[in-house]
């Protein structure tokens, strides 16, 4: 027997996204690790943490809902069920692309690959109360494990703690750290080995130690993000600590570019393609196979836009856009009787 998400949420199965959220809200504030300090409690707390945040995760996303309102937990993380009566699997979404009289495409992407792996508990608790930013109300202030660091670009702030001992007055300790788009698509979690200069009152030297610095990145987290971590840095003779600010860096992937919250990517297609169609899967940043098709033509540079199918954004229930431009690959040659044939063809074109 699976798990039942609606009970460990607190709700009914008719539960819309307002009803969900106040209850994530309510249980994951209560549950948080952070607020139960004993070895067995705290182990016992981050199961529960843990559901909450699967059961969440799940009831709130439309397509795993229905996969799991359909067949349960097994058939949302195990194999794909067999085909309904339009041969297609339940959890496919499909997409039609192309305006007014233009290329028409056909998206599909499917909910079974691998079947679903839920997310770390902490990017979504992260994800979800970012829309606190850095508001004075801090709800969260009492989560004294995540004040250590704040995240002061992107779109998102840190919720935990507002690192008060921030030196407005002091040059910063820069420090960057790179993360994949996969990584900063799902969210993670990197320490970092700095180095730092603590000063020695007896023999007024300072002294170089090492420090490690835990830095959780937000699903969506934008490259050129900043953490800041008060009074972590190198330690002055006037008593002063500086502040360690650790800048987050995207590494370049080889078939997707980020655009804000868009994704895009280049697609080679030949002439042949272009103009009779073609079909093509595209692997997406959380594993999926996306199935791409076109009967219409494609002209070169033409571009098409695939709704959220992007990176995330503050909202958890929705994502940024998939663009896709097509290159299309010409023939560096063609024969006499290959030249003779296409005149005859597109004689009438």
């Amino acid at each position: 027997m699976g798990k039942d998400y609606y009970k460990i949420l607190g709700v009914n199965k008719t539960a819309d996204d307002e009803e969900l959220k106040k209850a994530y809200r309510k249980l994951a504030l209560k549950w948080h690790p952070d607020r139960h300090q004993g070895s067995a409690d705290k182990e016992a707390a981050e199961k529960k943490f843990k559901e909450i945040s699967e059961a969440y995760e799940v009831l709130s996303d439309k397509n795993k809902r229905q996969i799991y309102d359909v067949y349960g937990e097994e058939g949302l993380k195990g194999a794909p069920p067999p085909p309904d009566a339009g041969g297609s699997f339940p959890g496919f979404q499909g997409f039609q692309g192309g305006q007014g009289g233009g290329p028409t495409f056909t998206f599909r992407t499917s909910g079974f690959d691998g079947g679903f792996t839920p997310t770390d508990p902490k990017s979504i608790f992260n994800q979800f109360f970012s829309r606190f930013g850095t508001d004075d109300d801090d709800p969260f202030g009492q989560f004294t494990s995540f004040s250590r660091g704040r995240s002061t670009g992107g779109d998102f702030g840190d919720i935990f703690g507002r690192s008060r001992g921030e030196n407005r007055g002091l040059p910063e300790v820069k420090h960057h750290l790179s993360f994949t788009l996969e990584e900063l698509y799902k969210g993670a979690t990197k320490k970092l080995k700095v180095s730092r200069k603590l000063y020695d009152s007896a023999s007024g030297q300072q002294i170089p130690t090492d420090k490690i610095i835990e830095v959780n990145v937000r699903p969506g987290l934008k490259a050129g993000s900043k953490f800041r971590y008060g009074k972590a840095g190198d330690e002055l003779s006037n008593g002063e600590t500086q502040d360690i600010v650790v800048v987050i860096d995207e590494k370049p992937h080889p078939v997707f570019i980020r655009d804000n919250d868009d994704l895009r990517m280049v697609m080679k297609i030949s002439l042949l393609e272009s103009l009779v169609g073609f079909k093509a899967n595209i692997q997406t940043l959380d594993g999926r196979t996306l199935s791409l098709s076109s009967s219409s033509i494609i002209k070169p540079g033409q571009e098409q836009r695939f709704s959220n199918e992007g990176m995330p954004t503050k909202d958890p229930n929705k994502k940024g856009d998939l663009i896709i431009k097509y290159d299309v690959i010409f023939p560096s040659k063609l024969s006499e009787d290959q030249k003779k044939n296409l005149k005859k063809v597109l004689a009438n074109v």
